[in-house]
């Protein structure tokens, strides 16, 4: 890595942060120079860590001058206002999916960037995945002819992992659709060209316990014809990672027993209060830091699950370490080492906007598409209708 350093700061020191930190730490490009959240044992980590400035609340962050740009982690419900502050402060955003939890919030955070003439960039999400990436430059070649059907499928445990209560509130952005399926859109409209035209869902909410979306399926058509067909559940019984090699969702080889045990591990009669702090618990300033700073380089490279997309001459299957081509008259396999910095394509699309001025793929605007679809998997399974798209946009860069 070369060029200038960035100065980093970060809003919330939560789950986001904690699974980017191996990120930050081994990206040159950026200095995690300040901070800020409630929780004063992670504002102490902070600063015992990375020698940065630690502040209780955001406001003072973003007038901070050595903060060029800000990674905003909080929880979602306050991505709007973080980001609104951000880009009135003329700080550069990278904010954590998904975008906001209401098209019309995340119109206000993309008018806002637009305004202040800030880069404004959403993720991590698993677009930016490596074999994503490489299936959607095999697809625009158009070796094997016309893109028609995208296939995706992903079972997770996501529901019984420890939740704060607005977690498990749809209202307040909770549920698989907000957290889970923006990922899954972003695949589709990626490999499918972004414009999606009509989306029609039904959703499952089967745990009075846990009272959100916990699975979905999904019918997404795309301007040209393609389709895409999306099933997720997140109630923690089989696991499709069986279908990945093993390989976990973050690219670490995994034990195939730690899927079953989050229902046991929850337990019942937990109150809000105590599943609160078993998450926390988890989080950095809570744990030994040395566990996220210095953690093992991932086996192989993110994804969300199965995914296949079918061109008019070939199946191409995508794997944690690669795209498996499925041809007429040849079968190949397209290898992709297993990455030096993980989500490093992340960090690269917010280097190259904001020192560079490169327009990045997963802008703001990207990012509103991909809530507009998740969102509407809500809506349509309300309406039981067909859903019609009006804010997307097109993929802009090729790979």
């Amino acid at each position: 890595m070369s060029g200038r350093k960035l100065g980093l700061g970060v809003v919330g020191l939560g789950r986001g942060f904690t699974l980017m930190l191996p990120t930050f730490v081994r990206d040159s490009r950026f200095e995690l120079v300040a901070a800020a959240t409630p929780g004063a044992e992670a504002r102490a980590a902070f600063q015992r860590d990375f020698g940065g400035r630690a502040y209780p609340d955001a406001s003072a962050l973003f007038d901070d001058p050595a903060v060029e740009a800000v990674y905003v982690a909080s929880p979602h419900q306050f991505h709007c206002e973080h980001v609104c502050a951000a880009a009135a402060a003329g700080r550069h955003v990278l904010v954590d999916k998904p975008l906001a939890i209401t098209v019309e919030e995340g119109e206000r955070m993309v008018e806002a960037a637009d305004r202040a003439g800030v880069q404004l960039i959403v993720g991590p999400s698993h677009g930016f995945d490596a074999p994503v990436r490489k299936a959607r430059e095999i697809i625009a070649s158009g070796r094997y002819g016309k893109l028609g059907m995208i296939h995706a499928l992903n079972y997770t445990d996501f529901l019984y992992r420890p939740r704060r209560p607005e977690e498990l509130d749809t209202s307040r952005g909770g549920g698989v659709v907000y957290s889970q399926a923006v990922h899954q859109v972003d695949v589709a409209r990626l490999l499918g060209g972004g414009m999606v035209e009509s989306v029609r869902a039904i959703t499952g909410n089967w745990d009075p316990a846990r009272p959100t979306e916990g699975a979905y399926s999904a019918l997404l058509t795309f301007a040209g014809g393609a389709f895409a067909s999306l099933t997720y559940s997140g109630y923690g019984r089989f696991d499709s990672d069986v279908f990945m090699d093993w390989y976990g969702e973050l690219g670490r080889r995994k034990d195939p027993t730690d899927h079953a045990r989050a229902r046991k591990a929850l337990g019942v009669g937990l109150s809000a209060e105590e599943e609160t702090a078993r998450k926390r618990a988890r989080n950095y300033g809570h744990v030994d830091s040395a566990r996220f700073i210095d953690a093992p380089l991932p086996d192989a490279h993110e994804h969300f699950g199965v995914v296949i997309a079918s061109c008019a001459n070939a199946d191409l299957r995508l794997k944690a370490d690669g795209v498996e081509i499925h041809a007429d008259d040849h079968r190949e396999y397209v290898a992709l080492p297993a990455p030096v910095i993980p989500r490093v394509e992340v960090m690269d699309e917010l280097y190259n906007a904001v020192v560079d001025g490169r327009t990045p793929l997963h802008s703001g605007a990207w990012g509103l598409a991909s809530l507009e679809a998740a969102a509407a998997i809500i809506s349509s399974n309300r309406q039981g209708r067909d859903v019609v798209m009006t804010r997307q946009v097109p993929v802009t860069e090729t790979f």
